[in-house]
């Protein structure tokens, strides 16, 4: 489906899209149309707007065979980070909003999380696993810096000693290394760094409010200096745009101090395949059809296949050539592709003033 036009009037500054398509649930569609009365309009800058969402509850439960892990969280809806390939993007829809510059401009944030986290964690029935944050949209995305929701969320399960994972691009992690780090020693945390490029001027146009890779290397090297398990994920890896990166960014990511790596193949589903399209002729006119080309071949002739076992990894003479050479990285740069285990037995209610103390 072609994209509507962009707005004539709306500047738009490091944004992954430039244009809003109404959502996929909405009935009708608006189209900006010249009246023929020619009257100036005044010019404005596409804003980031942020509204807050009160939630019933807060974990998440999933049953996806390729994932590992049956529970998430997610502070926030929406990611002012503005990836142009990001795979959440069409979940904007279920609230009547754009997956184009919606997405990354209208962000919903939950300030009762680490208040909701609480109560269903207490719950006599609750059977504990580790919870993973930053599945869908970033929680260290820069609103982070003002509502400290992660922050909450940390400190409640530092408290019950509840293990946790998060996959973030977000420097802001740094801030809570002193909770990280804590949980480290107790093995109930792993943080897994999104790297898709080292080269700084792809980035900044793929991903344009994330931070660079050399901050995102820096990111990893922090991490484990406290002793936080960092895993490298490579992810997305685009055909012919990103893929070259991949052995580099291995590398380098194991030098800075991560001990595991992974892969995901770009992922198109819904909206984001226009989207991407029209970022990659904007962006990249002349590998534009290559890389679409490539990336059909890996998914059965479709932009994207979301059938459980292929839609990660793809399938296919260049998909198997991919993970040939993840694989061939990984053993010569001796990084694993899991981190240990985190340790659920220690889960507990935290002391409470008037406890009887044990005495062991």
């Amino acid at each position: 489906m072609p994209l509507p036009p962009p707005d004539p009037f709306l500047r738009i500054r490091a944004r992954g899209a430039n244009t809003a398509p109404d959502g996929r649930f909405e009935p009708y569609s608006r189209v900006r149309e010249n009246d023929g009365w020619d009257l100036p309009e005044d010019e404005r800058l596409a804003r980031t707007e942020v509204s807050e969402e009160q939630p019933r509850s807060i974990i998440n439960r999933v049953s996806s065979p390729d994932l590992g892990f049956d529970r998430t969280i997610n502070p926030y809806r929406g990611c002012e980070h503005g990836c142009a390939y990001c795979y959440a993007r069409p979940s904007h829809a279920y609230l009547g909003l754009s997956a184009g510059l919606d997405f990354e401009t209208k962000i919903i944030a939950k300030p009762s999380a680490p208040t909701l986290l609480e109560r269903e964690i207490c719950r006599p029935s609750y059977r504990v696993a580790p919870i993973a944050l930053g599945t869908d949209t970033d929680p260290y995305q820069p609103v982070e810096a003002r509502y400290r929701i992660m922050r909450g969320i940390l400190r409640v399960l530092s408290d019950w000693n509840h293990p946790l994972t998060i996959v973030t691009r977000g420097a802001l992690i740094e801030r809570d290394i002193d909770i990280l780090g804590d949980m480290a020693v107790r093995n109930q945390v792993q943080v897994g760094i999104s790297v898709t490029t080292l080269d700084a001027d792809l980035a900044r146009r793929l991903e344009p409010r994330a931070p660079a890779p050399a901050r995102r290397l820096r990111m990893i090297g922090s991490l484990a200096k406290a002793g936080v398990p960092v895993r490298v994920m490579v992810a997305p890896v685009i055909p012919v745009l990103t893929e070259p990166d991949l052995e580099r960014i291995l590398e380098a990511a194991r030098d800075a101090g991560a001990s595991a790596a992974s892969w995901i193949l770009l992922r198109l589903p819904h909206d984001v395949a226009d989207l991407f399209r029209d970022w990659l002729a904007r962006n990249e006119p002349g590998r534009a059809g290559h890389v679409m080309n490539r990336l059909r071949e890996m998914r059965g002739g479709k932009d994207y296949d979301a059938g459980f076992g292929v839609r990660m990894s793809g399938e296919g003479v260049h998909a198997e050539l991919i993970a040939h050479r993840f694989d061939l990285a990984m053993r010569r740069l001796g990084l694993a592709l899991k981190l240990p285990g985190l340790d659920c037995t220690a889960f507990a209610p935290p002391p409470r003033q008037g406890d009887q103390l044990s005495l062991f």
